[in-house]
């Protein structure tokens, strides 16, 4: 990659003559058996499932020694435990996607003090130092979806907005742009903050609600379509409002995730769009960064040879990857990752 990065060992020769300061806690030379402890965040995501099939993936390619995963179920109490069977079995590195990013912390902690590097996906930690977050930029994800939802109701009308659980920087960011961006941009379109915690069937009954409440909204902004979508298809479906583009009475949707459903919702004309979030990418770099660790090598902000521009972020550095918007138009684009494990499948 051209990442610029830097063995533990070059590290060491550079601060001899005073032209770097700090120096990686290895001496590098290669893996080895080193074992890797990789933690799933959840099994209730189509998202999240897929993420895991690209991880299943790339650890049976022998891309790094990995100790057998867990799944820690978007339970806190389960990923410390987890992380500490990790830390029991001798692994070196860990791969987590901690869902409360606030609770996190004090493992975090744990885990710099016995100098076993950290790399979360998909959210970034409210605290702790983390060697790499690889993720997407969640506040891209909002500002997209504000501005397609904009963009589609010409500025004016109702709209619905599933929000994931706020104790995450994800469903933080993305509701804090959306917001922004309508308030800024879109100030004729009415926006219902729906709470959810990422869980479907809390989606469902509060937008049954707010179509009691106002039968003519008209937007609705899933920023999660692994759990979103198929209870809002259903509800949709069940009341009659299921209809396509250009018709009387279209809602117009917008989601996150891009997964195989999402897009074949789009062509179906079920949805208008997704921003598709990397699962595959999310998987790839999760495990080149972890063996980056154990090599003992070092990152430093900049444009990456994958697209991706590494920021420094408070206790590591963040690895921002592309998540394009999709809609009909480039549905059957080859390059998405969910068409991809389409024709895998």
């Amino acid at each position: 990659m051209r990442v610029r990065t830097t063995t533990a060992a070059a590290c060491c020769v550079l601060l001899a003559v005073g032209a770097l300061a700090g120096c990686n806690r290895d001496s590098g030379g290669g893996t080895g058996d080193k074992k890797v402890g990789i933690d799933l965040p959840r099994s209730d995501s189509d998202f999240w499932n897929s993420y895991q099939q690209y991880i299943q993936q790339g650890t049976k390619a022998g891309e790094v020694s990995a100790l057998p995963l867990t799944n820690s179920q978007n339970d806190i109490g389960k990923l410390v435990a987890n992380v500490t069977a990790f830390m029991d079995r001798g692994a070196k590195a860990v791969i987590m996607a901690p869902q409360d990013t606030g609770a996190v912390a004090s493992t975090l902690e744990t885990l710099h003090s016995r100098k076993i590097p950290v790399v979360s996906v998909d959210t970034r930690p409210d605290k702790g130092d983390v060697y790499m977050v690889v993720r997407a930029d969640n506040k891209a994800y909002g500002e997209k979806a504000c501005k397609f939802l904009g963009e589609r109701l010409k500025g004016k009308g109702k709209v619905a907005e599933f929000q994931g659980d706020l104790s995450s920087i994800n469903g933080r960011d993305r509701s804090q742009a959306f917001k922004a961006c309508m308030a800024k941009d879109f100030p004729g379109i009415q926006v219902f903050e729906l709470a959810t915690d990422w869980k479907g069937d809390i989606a469902s009954a509060k937008l049954q609600s707010t179509l009691a409440a106002h039968p003519d909204l008209n937007g609705i902004y899933m920023q999660a379509g692994g759990v979103f979508l198929q209870p809002t298809l259903a509800l949709l479906e069940q009341k009659h409002l299921l209809k396509p583009p250009g018709a009387s009475g279209h809602i117009t949707i917008v989601s996150n995730d891009g997964i195989p459903e999402e897009l074949d919702a789009i062509k179906a004309g079920k949805i208008d769009a997704t921003v598709s979030q990397p699962a595959d990418l999310y998987a790839k770099y999760a495990l080149y960064y972890a063996k980056a660790a154990l090599d003992g090598k070092t990152f430093k902000e900049g444009p990456t040879d994958h697209g991706s521009t590494i920021v420094k972020i408070p206790g590591g550095y963040e690895d921002q990857l592309p998540a394009p918007l999709v809609t009909k138009a480039n549905a059957d684009d080859p390059a998405l990752w969910a068409n991809q494990l389409q024709k895998k499948g």
